[in-house]
């Protein structure tokens, strides 16, 4: 497995959603969970045994069966979520401005902003999916969890991330990316994510332990 440079999170390694996605592919169960152990390596050769990802003798990632057992909150409209973007935190103290999810210091990420919608605590962003694939659904429901509990603040990078896809999205057509804080201990923080089409039917949700960089 190698993952391209292009998909960067923090400046050095690999997206963590891009990670978790691409280590999904070799999980045979409905909802995948992988585990982040290192920072995973750019444009750089690995192996994948009985779902471990290494790198040399490095343990990467490991994957397997999971279960996602919380429920999406009530739908986000395009336009809301729109309009919500003017107030990305990542405009300003971004922690990763490269990142190809939700970094703005490039032309060929996602660029998803996930921004404050309503008084709950819930951000959201919309999602124009250039290619409808498992792998980029696993990217875009990772960083929008992330700044649900004040990314500026604390940077955090991903631990862990189970996955469970009902639908891929449509190609090219607006959908809405939406996350929220699920709570957290030390330095853990638990987070929820999903997608919605544009009439706001669920496509995917995840769940996501993040650890608090020092």
């Amino acid at each position: 497995m190698r993952i391209d440079r292009r998909f960067n999170g923090p400046p050095g390694s690999a997206n963590g959603g891009i990670t978790c996605g691409l280590l999904a592919a070799h999980v045979d169960a409905p909802i995948a969970e992988v585990t982040l152990r290192k920072p995973p390596p750019l444009d750089t050769t690995m192996r994948v045994e009985a779902g471990r990802l290494y790198d040399g003798d490095v343990l990467v990632a490991e994957a397997g069966p999971g279960t996602v057992d919380i429920t999406a909150p009530a739908a986000v409209g395009v336009t809301e979520a729109t309009a919500a973007a003017a107030a990305y935190a990542g405009l300003v103290g971004h922690p990763f401005p490269t990142c190809f999810v939700c970094g703005l210091d490039r032309t060929d990420g996602l660029a998803l902003t996930a921004s404050p919608v309503g008084d709950d605590g819930v951000v959201a962003a919309v999602w124009t999916p250039y290619e409808s694939s498992e792998l980029l659904v696993w990217a875009a429901l990772d960083c929008p969890g992330a700044w649900s509990a004040d990314l500026p603040g604390r940077p955090m990078v991903l631990g862990r991330m189970a996955c469970r896809i009902d639908a891929l999205p449509a190609q090219d057509q607006p959908h809405v990316v939406q996350g929220w804080l699920l709570g957290g201990e030390g330095r853990k923080v638990r987070t929820g994510s999903a997608l919605y089409d544009a009439d706001g039917t669920v496509l995917a949700v995840a769940q996501a332990t993040w650890i608090t960089l020092a």
